[in-house]
């Protein structure tokens, strides 16, 4: 005997099996080739997007299979396109326009074992970071030394000694030819990675200890010699490391400045306790003392800002390295040619028209997180709640497609780069989560917890992580994923650096 038909759900209207879309390439407009116009289609709407990218690729001509990402009113298409429909309330009256984009060709495999344990620091190491090509490692921590380390034979390099507190935070060069960290005294010190020697003297005019660094981006300064420093004294302050001069004082701030950014447009932001995101540019004339002057103030979050990331930090970090390691053997002037190139190419192919290229992502203990558009608004695109606890790491995506955020709560969270749309909840760990890192590919995150583990996320299938990594024996306070694509490193409380390849 059959059994009656369910009823329809009040007030639910049935979706229909299919639909007819018409597939746009995001970064084309008006004047796009036919190539990337492609005829409309009648699509099943239970399409996953692995069946989606089938598709394309084949109306297309592709002979080898293209990645690609979707969207629909400029939301990705994570699961199935019915989700998407449903999700954010879509009409099915009418044509829908998808719009596809394509990623990068090259995979990163997912970390899977602890394959190096570097002991060597005394106290937790607070800071672990690759070179821009990957090929070198860098730590500082609580036992007032910075230490590089050979990543082929992972065997320890140099121990640098000079620095008479905590190294609070580091940050290579983007040509990679110079190391600078910062300590407790609010002092700042730089180093040749080659042979672990102090270049000129210490950086000395902070009166509390340094919270945060930044360099000048290697497509703006061929020379890498200009880094900004930002201080629990509430100023930031742009050095010349070359000459060891301070040449400029960015006041402003009411509080402690929690974390600066020199962006890949030129600006420069500063992050505090006092609340605001102060922009600041270049200024046309010199009739003034200092060179730079206040843009704009971001305002909006209710407790103090605990960090900020942009869309272009990856592209500023790397300069003229990529996966490829073409830049490895370069010259000078062809490095700096290949950081404009690279840059530029990168720039071009994002559609302005959806939102800016440089993008500015904020996190507080207001337990939200705030998308801007600092190059040309001052008002917040979106408002991200969701987060139980204090959010204290943000980091996008190297595409700019994604963001994750790191929270107390022991949660992390993924959002779209370029509207600030919730995407997941990735839960698995059990203590706080301190800091985020992604793959340079952007399709695998990896995540550092009090939990003393590591885990490996997949952004299409993130509801459970794809690999967690144990190895520690206390929390895990630092993490990097090298820019080839190749490591993951990390570092914490029980003083041990490890190292986690395939």
């Amino acid at each position: 005997m059959m059994e009656p038909a369910k009823k329809r759900a009040k007030g639910k209207p049935e979706l229909p099996e299919s639909m007819v879309v018409r597939f746009r390439q995001v970064s084309s407009d008006s004047n796009a080739p036919a190539s990337t116009q492609l005829p409309q289609l009648d699509v099943p709407l239970d399409s996953t997007v692995n069946q989606l990218e089938r598709l394309v690729n084949e109306l297309l001509g592709n002979e080898d299979r293209v990645p690609f990402a979707f969207y629909v009113d400029s939301n990705e298409i994570v699961g199935s396109l019915k989700l998407a429909i449903t999700d954010h309330k879509l009409s099915t009256e009418t044509v829908m326009n998808i719009q596809y984009e394509p990623l990068a060709l090259f995979r990163v495999h997912p970390v899977t074992r602890c394959t190096d344990s570097m002991p060597g620091h005394t106290e937790a190491l607070l800071h672990v970071s690759f070179s821009p090509c990957g090929t070198q490692l860098a730590s500082g921590g609580g036992d007032t030394t910075v230490r590089f380390w050979d990543v082929s034979s992972r065997t320890p390099k140099f121990v640098c000694k000079g620095h008479k507190n905590h190294v609070l935070c580091t940050a290579w060069s983007p040509n990679g030819k110079r190391f600078a960290s910062a300590d407790k005294n609010g002092e700042i010190r730089v180093w040749d990675p080659t042979n672990g020697q102090q270049i000129g003297k210490p950086l000395i005019g902070h009166k509390r200890w340094v919270s945060s660094i930044s360099w000048e981006p290697f497509h703006l300064n061929s020379a890498c010699e200009r880094l900004i420093t930002g201080s629990k004294d509430g100023t930031a302050k742009v050095w010349n490391v070359r000459s060891g001069r301070c040449e400029a004082t960015l006041g402003g701030h009411s509080d402690a400045v929690e974390c600066v950014r020199w962006g890949g447009e030129g600006l420069m932001y500063t992050a505090s306790r006092d609340k605001t995101i102060l922009v600041w540019g270049a200024r046309s004339n010199n009739t003034s003392s200092c060179p730079f002057i206040l843009v704009r103030t971001l305002a909006g979050h209710a407790h103090r800002i605990n960090h900020i990331a942009l869309s272009t930090d990856y592209l500023c970090r790397t300069g003229a390295f990529d996966h490829t390691g073409a830049a490895t053997d370069a010259t000078a002037e062809e490095s700096f040619e290949l950081a404009v190139k690279r840059y530029s190419a990168a720039k071009a192919a994002h559609n302005l028209s959806i939102c800016p290229f440089e993008r500015l992502v904020s996190c507080s203990d207001d337990l939200t997180l705030y998308l801007w558009h600092p190059t040309v608004d001052k008002k917040p695109l979106q408002r991200m709640h969701g987060h139980q606890q204090p959010v204290t790491h943000i980091c996008f995506s190297p595409d700019g497609r994604y963001l994750a955020s790191a929270s107390f709560d022991k949660k992390v969270k993924l959002w779209c780069g370029r509207t600030g749309t919730f995407i997941a909840t990735l839960t698995g760990h059990v203590g706080r989560v301190y800091q985020v890192a992604w793959a340079p590919d952007s399709r695998l995150l990896c995540s550092a917890s009090q939990d003393s583990t590591l885990k490996i996320w997949e952004v299409r299938s993130p509801t459970k992580a794809k690999e967690t990594l144990p190895g520690h024996f206390d929390e895990v306070y630092a993490l990097d994923w090298s820019p080839n694509g190749e490591l993951v490193a990390s570092g914490g409380k029980d003083r041990v650096l490890k190292i986690f390849a395939q």
